[in-house]
């Protein structure tokens, strides 16, 4: 990466044939996002020399964004400044909203405003809102003061009806309504890569996972769950739990096998991280893979703690969270980024019932353990012991020491609620239905420019897709080929050809620890015609490389 500038610098790789595969090969062991940089050098240099544009479906970001519930967010900020000069105007200066009255002024925004946009969504999520029992004026209040950003985040974990809001939202959107929104208590990160962050953290200072400690992890996985285990403050034994199931035709079908599922029973695995739907595979846990490592757990190693990370599990019909399965042992990450198109904002949430195994792990302790932590925190509470997993977040968040100042933003915090109760709108469930059949058609063009007939996987999210070389080769061009294949390049090989010779970018499957010769293909990201060229040109790449292989044999 250019330091001066922040673009990725011109790779250049060597001319003879040894020093390229060498270095292709060290690319192996590199997080596959790191590896996207070279191959976006490789590809913009494709792209200067061509017309044709640089196609990058390396990375997840959704090229669609939900703009009703950001309309609401801007109407509501109208408002908003309407009471703050209502309290006091000098000029620029305003003064800070009040509550008294809210209500009957809102309605009288929203007649004079009906046809603003977003003014109509806006009213939608506080009926949606006061549905599910909210205070409308006291919830429009919160909303107000929050998006005025005048004041902290009060709790600091997150504001209360942003909070009852998110509840309800991933009780209905990520569990199948099987747990109920009063039982979670829930804390705003900036997305989750924020919360993986704390939670790492936190559980290695608690001591619930201290460093050494054995862990397991489904996959494949996004990177950094087998990457930050590695670092030197937590050095966890990872223990990998392999989505090798097959179906009667011996296709994947990104299930976890029984024999897989059972290394969970052993107690001195203290935790499992797992993304759900996975990714890259895009497959949601089955009902029979759910029910056996539920059965695993609870008669052989009840206190495993289960971090999922179900960003993807809107894009799932019928998805469930291991949070309804296994409630107590289940902290839930959730991302907004993907289904509302808001990476930028970094909206994430962390949700943990309040019963649950990692308090209940706390207060098990040692005693020298619980001494320690009470150092630790005794600057929050006289009875620092009893202090929740989820409140010890938000402190190791901010160092403990300047708790006070934890919490994500408060503008931040009503925009994720605004998402959330669009979501819960019937306009929301036809936004829904609309992501959905955007990545089902991408996908569908892609396997058809592939030649190949697209799977038909249960549960599958179909915001990514992990294709098989392996496969493609052998079907276009037999067993002998896949032999030479193997024999003489790596599995990155083709990720350079397809960057340096048509300006395409993809990742390795190995880094994501799926076979190591497939591909990771992003459906969200570029136009629908876009994934009639990656499939052409994907086949054109393999075709290549069999011709190379044909003259090696003498053939024509």
């Amino acid at each position: 990466m250019d330091q001066a500038n922040g673009e990725p610098k011109a790779l250049r790789l060597p001319e003879d044939a040894a020093s390229r595969r060498a270095l292709k090969r060290s690319y192996e062991a590199e997080s596959p996002f790191e590896l996207r940089n070279e191959l976006l050098a490789l590809a913009g240099r494709h792209e200067e020399k061509r017309a044709r544009a640089m196609l990058d479906a390396g990375r997840g970001n959704p090229n669609w964004i939900a703009a009703a519930p950001r309309d609401a967010f801007w109407c509501l900020g109208q408002f908003a400044m309407e009471e703050a000069r209502r309290v006091w105007q000098e000029g620029d200066l305003a003064g800070m909203p009040h509550p008294d009255g809210i209500g009957r002024r809102f309605d009288d925004f929203a007649r004079r405003h009906v046809d603003a946009p977003g003014c109509q969504v806006l009213l939608e999520c506080l009926d949606a809102a006061v549905q599910r029992g909210l205070d409308r004026d006291a919830f429009l209040f919160e909303l107000v003061d929050g998006v005025t950003g005048d004041n902290y985040p009060t709790p600091d974990r997150i504001l209360p009806g942003v909070e009852r809001v998110l509840a309800h939202y991933l009780s209905e959107e990520i569990c199948g309504g099987r747990v109920h929104p009063g039982e979670w208590q829930l804390f705003a990160t900036e997305g989750a890569t924020a919360a993986m962050c704390y939670v790492f953290d936190s559980l290695a200072a608690n001591e619930l996972v201290p460093p050494g400690a054995k862990i397991a992890v489904m996959v494949p996985i996004f990177p950094p769950y087998v990457e930050i285990p590695a670092l030197d403050r937590y050095r966890f034994q990872v223990v990998e739990i392999r989505a090798t199931g097959r179906n009667a035709s011996g296709e994947p079908t990104w299930q976890y096998p029984p024999e897989e599922l059972r290394k969970l029973a052993d107690p001195s695995v203290r935790a499992l991280f797992l993304v759900h739907p996975s990714n890259p595979p895009s497959v949601a846990l089955c009902q029979t893979t759910r029910e056996t490592l539920v059965d695993l757990v609870r008669r052989h190693n009840p206190e495993l703690l289960i971090i999922t990370d179900d960003v993807y599990g809107t894009f799932v019909e019928g998805f469930r969270s291991l949070a309804a399965d296994l409630p107590e042992n289940t902290l839930l990450v959730y991302s907004l980024s993907k289904h509302f198109g808001v990476t930028g904002w970094r909206l994430g949430v962390v949700a943990l019932c309040r019963q649950n195994a990692f308090d209940k792990r706390l207060q098990r302790l040692p005693a020298e353990a619980r001494t320690r932590l009470g150092a630790r925190y005794r600057i929050l509470s006289r009875e620092p012991e009893k202090l929740p997993f989820i409140d010890r977040m938000v402190a190791d968040s901010r160092q403990v020491a300047l708790n006070h100042t934890a919490g994500l933003s408060t503008p931040q915090q009503v925009q994720m609620a605004l998402f959330a109760l669009y979501a819960l709108t019937d306009r929301g469930r036809r936004y829904k239905a609309q992501v959905r059949a955007i990545c089902h058609r991408r996908m569908a063009r892609l396997y058809h420019a592939l030649g190949l007939e697209m799977p038909r996987l249960p549960l599958w999210a179909e915001y990514y897709t992990e294709i098989d070389l392996m496969a493609l080769a052998r079907a276009r061009h037999g067993d002998a080929f896949v032999e030479y294949l193997q024999a003489q390049y790596e599995p990155v090989d083709i990720l350079f050809r397809l960057a340096e010779a048509s300006g395409i970018v993809l990742l390795n499957g190995g880094g994501f620890h799926a076979p190591p010769w497939s591909v990771r293909v992003s459906l969200a990201n570029l136009p629908d015609d876009a994934y009639d060229t990656l499939g052409r040109e994907l086949v054109s790449a393999l075709d290549a490389y069999a011709k190379e292989w044909r003259l090696t044999r003498g053939e024509a």
